[in-house]
Formats: C-alpha cells, sequence, structure tokens
C-alpha cells in the first residue's frame, strides 16, 4: 500500500492533480467559468476596430484594418462604431451573430507600469492598487467562496498566480514542450493501477492530454522579449489544437478553468500590407478558432459556461516606427457564453481623440477589470457584496448585465 501511494503521488505530480483528488465522471451541474489570459499584451484597437473614427486611421497608416465595405480586407461592422477583425469572420461572427458573445473596450487596471510582469501579477493577485500579498490569488479565493464540490483546472505549464492560495487546484500543462513527465513503463503501471476504479477515465484522458500537448512555443516569430512575458503559455496555433480536449474535460470534469496563450507583444511588423495581415492577423484567427472549438468541444455545457478573454494591458493607440505597437494601458475584453445577453459593446465608452486618450499615447481605463470580473460573479453564483469583498477586496462590482 505504500508503493501505491507512492505511485500516486508520482502521478498526480506529473498530471498536476493533488494527491488526493482525481475526479470521477460528469454529474449535473451550475454555471462553468473559463478565464483565457492573453500574456504579452494583444492590440485589442486591430481586434475591435473603431471604424468611426478618422484619428485611428491617422494614428495608423500602415497597420489600420480597412474600413467596413472597403473590400475583402475590411473589418466586418458590428454597430456604426466599433468592428471586428477580418480574421474572426469565421471564428467569431457567428457567436456574435446568435448572440453569445460581447467586447467591453475601455477596460484594465489602476497599473501604469507598462510592465508585463508586474500587471499581469496585479491581475491575478486582484487585490487592487494598495496591496501586493502574493499569498492568494482573485480565482483562488473565488474557489474558497464557491466551496469545495467546485472542481478548479489550470491549464497552464505552472499553476497561475490568480490559482494560488490556500485551495489547493492541479493544472495540466498544455504547452510542454518536451518529453512526457513520466516513462512509458511507470505510464503504463500507474493505468493497471487505477484500472477499474472510478478514476481510471481521469487518468488515461490526463495521460493523453498530456502526450498531445502543444510544442509550437519555440516557433520562429517569437523573440526572445516575447516568450518571457508569454510566462511558458501555449501559442495561440498550439491553443488551437487542444482547446477541443480543453472543452471536453471542462465539459465532463471542472467548473472552472483557467488557460494562457502568449505570443501578443508586437511591437515589430504587427501588420503586413494593411492590418488585415501579418503576425496579429494570424494569432487572431488562432485564437478565434480556438475559442470556436472550444465552444462546440463543450457541447450541452456551452449554455452554462462563461468565458471571458483578458490581456495584462492594451497597446499604444499610435502605430510605432517599426509598424507595430508598444505597452499601451486599457484594452478590450472578451465575454463568451451560450446563456450569453451578447451582440453588445457594453461598458462606459469615449471618443477617441488625443485629448481622451490616456497620456496621449493609450485606451484610457473606463471599466475597471475587478469590477468586471465581480459584477460576473455575481450574476454567475449569486455571490453578495460580502463575499465578493472577500474575492476584490476593495473593488465594488459593476453589472454589465452580460448573464
Amino acid at each position: 500500500m505504500q508503493r501505491r501511494q507512492v505511485l500516486k503521488a508520482a502521478a498526480a505530480a506529473t498530471l498536476g492533480l493533488p494527491a488526493t483528488t482525481l475526479w470521477a465522471a460528469p454529474v449535473a451541474r451550475g454555471p462553468k467559468f473559463i478565464l483565457v489570459f492573453l500574456r504579452g499584451a494583444y492590440d485589442a484597437t486591430n481586434m475591435l476596430v473603431p471604424y468611426s473614427c478618422d484619428f485611428y486611421y491617422e494614428s495608423r497608416p500602415h497597420i489600420a484594418v480597412p474600413r467596413p465595405g472597403s473590400g475583402a480586407d475590411a473589418a466586418i461592422a458590428l454597430d456604426a462604431d466599433w468592428a471586428l477583425h477580418p480574421s474572426l469572420r469565421d471564428s467569431m461572427l457567428p457567436l456574435w451573430q446568435a448572440g453569445q458573445l460581447a467586447f467591453v473596450p475601455f477596460v484594465g487596471t489602476s497599473d501604469l507600469s507598462r510592465s508585463h510582469f508586474e500587471t499581469q501579477d496585479h491581475i491575478e493577485l486582484g487585490q487592487g492598487p494598495q496591496t501586493h500579498s502574493y499569498d492568494d490569488g482573485f480565482l483562488n479565493r473565488l474557489l474558497q467562496q464557491l466551496g469545495a464540490d467546485t472542481r478548479p483546472m489550470a491549464f497552464s505549464a505552472q499553476l497561475p498566480l490568480s490559482l494560488r492560495g490556500p485551495r489547493r487546484v492541479p493544472n495540466l500543462a498544455i504547452a510542454s514542450a518536451g518529453r512526457p513527465g513520466i516513462a512509458p513503463a511507470q505510464q503504463s503501471l500507474l493505468e493497471q493501477m487505477w484500472g477499474g476504479t472510478a478514476q481510471e477515465a481521469s487518468v488515461r484522458e490526463g495521460f493523453q492530454v498530456q502526450s498531445t500537448v502543444a510544442r509550437d512555443m519555440h516557433s520562429a516569430d517569437w523573440s526572445a522579449e516575447m516568450r518571457a512575458a508569454s510566462r511558458g503559455a501555449v501559442a495561440p496555433r498550439g491553443f488551437v489544437a487542444e482547446a477541443t480536449r480543453i472543452g471536453a474535460l471542462m465539459r465532463d470534469s471542472f467548473d472552472l478553468g483557467f488557460i494562457d496563450v502568449g505570443g501578443w507583444d508586437t511591437h515589430v511588423y504587427e501588420a503586413s500590407t494593411n492590418g488585415a495581415h501579418g503576425q496579429l492577423a494570424d494569432k487572431l484567427a488562432a485564437l478565434g478558432e480556438g475559442l470556436a472549438a472550444l465552444a462546440r468541444s463543450l457541447g450541452p455545457s456551452w449554455r452554462d459556461t462563461t468565458v471571458v478573454v483578458i490581456s495584462e494591458f492594451g497597446r499604444t493607440f499610435r502605430e510605432n516606427g517599426n509598424r507595430g505597437t508598444d505597452h499601451g494601458h486599457g484594452s478590450v475584453y472578451w465575454v463568451l457564453g451560450g446563456g450569453l445577453r451578447g451582440r453588445r459593446i457594453v461598458g462606459e465608452q469615449i471618443v477617441l481623440s488625443p485629448s481622451t486618450l490616456d497620456q496621449n499615447r493609450d485606451y484610457p481605463v473606463l471599466t475597471d477589470d475587478r469590477a468586471l470580473l465581480g459584477g460576473l460573479f455575481a450574476r454567475l453564483w449569486g455571490l453578495d457584496a460580502g463575499r465578493l469583498q472577500a474575492v476584490f477586496p476593495g473593488s465594488r462590482p459593476v453589472d454589465l448585465s452580460l448573464v
């Protein structure tokens, strides 16, 4: 029995699961929530295009996305002011038209460092501007409020800061670039050990996911800075490969998930002939395909699932001298879900001009990230003010009526 317990612990460590907990098969449950973190700060301004703004086209003479109606490369009008990047036509536009996608522009944090690492930590800790304790992240505090029955999983190389804390959370790397963590002989032994138990399917599925993880973290277009900013997150192409598997795992075994996708630090040659083509367009296309695959794989559980796509900050409104963009401030968050009240651009907005930009260079932050997420959590789980304060201390939730 001692040897059996040692092998259990080894399996748990390799699969990223607590030694005492391997979840069995699915039962009917409540809401599901998935946070997708785009590490490296994606250019939200070319994803959700402010096409009614002449200042946008003046500020991005080489990398702007063409106006709706201007040809094959044109952005796709969503309302009178905002348009969708054309690379998302096949993946995200159907969800928008079905009312299962919304966008929140001018959202972000109070952190003005423009440091990838500081701002990522600031968001994941979720403690506001005054506290800097690394004892726990906001998703771990949320789990503490939701209770022991909520089943979390981080689909990441390392347990993200947002999920660290007293509540034990497993993680399963989808961005591994090396050999499997357990040799084939050991894997076979462990599968035999769990054979015939309620956990057999979970163990086999864990090995399957791990053995087919994305391996394009070292693709040629990743600079050293982009790799660092991505903190080991899977590249967008890798996310496409894994999204179906993640969706199946979330459908059958987990209630709260975390995914990070790297490669968004586009200082150089963000676009080629115009903003409809090039590095950012390719990454957005892959991200959209992955999110659409995730939705399909969740099956009937999609109607109970809410996905929020965030990034540490936006990028400069004006293009730089290298046909790229630099570190900015405000961003655009995505909210998706089968039960969403979508097909809307929500939250406080402004007319874009040099005088309304933050420091005459970036989107300002008009909606706080903690307030947005707090409002969603209140809707999803009925959390009262006291419990929301435990998750986001000092924050006042904003209810955008998305769910």
